[in-house]
C-alpha cells in the first residue's frame, strides 16, 4: 500500500477559539474516523480558551493555582496551559501507513516545530531530559517557547504541539508546566517577534513535507 501523499492530508486553521474539550470530542472522533478509513489524514491548528490540561503523568502536586478549568487531557505528559496567544497544532497521521514508529513520530513533530521558529528568526532546540521546544530567554537563560504531547490510538495520532506567539505568560504560573520547575516560558513576543497566527501557520506549512519526509524514515533528525 504506498503511503498517503501530502495532497491528501487535510488543513484546517480556526480563525477563532475553540473550547478545548469540543476540540478533544472532535479530535478523537477524527481519530476513529481514519483509523477505520473514513476520514483523511488532518492537521488542524486552533487557540483554545485558557485552560490547564493533564497529561497522563500529572502529578496534582504541580497543580499550583487552578484559576482555569482543568481538563483531563489522555495525552503523554504532565500539566500544561493553553490559551489565547498560543498557537496549538493538532497532528492526526496515520502510522501505519508512516511507519509505526512513535518515537520518530514525537522526535518529527520536535524538528518541525523547531525549523518552523528558525524560519521566522529564533533558534531553538531540544534539551536531555527536558521535554518541550527551548531558546534563550531575554535574560539568557534557556526557556521553553513550545510543549509537545502526543497520544497514539490504534497508530492514529492525537494531539501535538503548542508554541507561545503572545500568550499572557503569568497564566503559566497556576502550574509547574510539563513538570519542570526551575526553568521558565517566553513567547514569540517577548523576543520581540509579533507574529500573527496565520504567519506561523504558513511557516509551519511551509517546513510541512521536510516533517512528512523525517516522520516516513528517510530523515529522522530534521536539520
Amino acid at each position: 500500500m504506498s503511503t498517503p501523499s501530502p495532497e491528501t492530508i487535510e488543513w484546517r486553521a480556526e480563525p477563532g477559539q475553540v473550547g478545548y474539550r469540543d476540540a478533544l470530542d472532535a479530535m478523537t472522533e477524527r481519530n476513529r474516523a481514519i483509523a477505520e478509513g473514513q476520514a483523511s489524514e488532518m492537521i488542524w491548528l486552533l487557540e483554545h480558551p485558557p485552560v490547564y490540561t493533564a497529561g497522563t503523568s500529572a502529578d496534582g502536586a504541580e497543580l499550583l493555582d487552578p484559576r482555569f478549568e482543568v481538563v483531563e487531557a489522555g495525552r503523554g505528559g504532565r500539566y500544561t496551559y493553553h490559551g489565547p496567544g498560543q498557537r496549538v497544532g493538532y497532528v492526526m497521521l496515520d502510522l501505519k501507513q508512516r511507519g509505526r514508529d512513535v518515537r520518530c513520530f514525537v522526535h518529527s513533530v520536535e524538528g518541525w516545530v523547531i525549523a518552523t521558529l528558525a524560519e521566522i528568526g529564533v533558534e531553538s532546540w531540544r534539551s536531555e531530559g527536558r521535554i518541550g521546544i527551548w531558546t534563550r530567554d531575554i535574560d539568557g537563560r534557556e526557556a521553553k517557547i513550545g510543549a509537545i504531547g502526543v497520544r497514539v490510538r490504534r497508530w492514529v495520532t492525537m494531539h501535538g504541539f503548542s508554541v507561545n506567539l503572545a500568550p499572557d505568560l503569568s497564566h503559566f504560573t497556576g502550574i509547574v508546566p510539563c513538570g519542570i520547575e526551575e526553568f521558565g516560558v517566553t513567547s514569540l513576543q517577548r523576543l520581540g517577534i509579533d507574529l500573527a497566527p496565520a504567519a506561523f501557520d504558513e511557516a509551519l506549512r511551509a517546513r510541512f513535507g521536510d516533517f512528512l519526509e523525517a516522520l516516513e524514515g528517510r530523515a529522522c533528525a530534521l536539520p
